[in-house]
């Protein structure tokens, strides 16, 4: 499982929400091999007074914040990590400068969905990768 935050200025998430999506997941699909129906994206836009960060970005400045089950090796989430610079800028043009990524893992048994502990669903993905 997979939940993703993504926080920037309200007008340019507004204007490129569907391709900054797209370009998410992409990346999750590829490289955690995971189902291509599974997209559960919130987006959080945010007034330029309400979203302080670094000098030297742009307003096109994302943070991405990936929290998934635990399992995954270093080099899977490094290759999830350099996915994203990479598709963000092929299909949105941020430049990874402009991008910040956070994974967060969890077991799954701290996990509740459809009624369920994640260590209780059969799911249609590994997560062992």
């Amino acid at each position: 499982m997979a939940q993703i935050k993504i926080y920037g200025t309200a007008c340019f998430i507004r204007q490129y929400r569907s391709a900054i999506s797209d370009a998410i997941h992409s990346s999750i699909v590829n490289a955690l091999a995971y189902p291509q129906d599974k997209r559960a994206h919130r987006f959080f836009p945010l007034e330029p007074e309400d979203f302080i960060y670094p000098s030297g970005r742009s307003d096109r400045y994302l943070i991405i914040e990936i929290s998934m089950f635990e399992g995954r090796t270093t080099a899977t989430k490094k290759k999830l990590i350099y996915m994203l610079f990479d598709s963000l800028l092929e299909k949105v043009g941020i430049t990874a400068n402009d991008v910040e990524i956070t994974i967060t893992e969890t077991p799954k048994h701290n996990w509740g969905i459809r009624g369920k502990t994640g260590d209780e669903l059969e799911l249609n993905y590994k997560v062992e990768l």
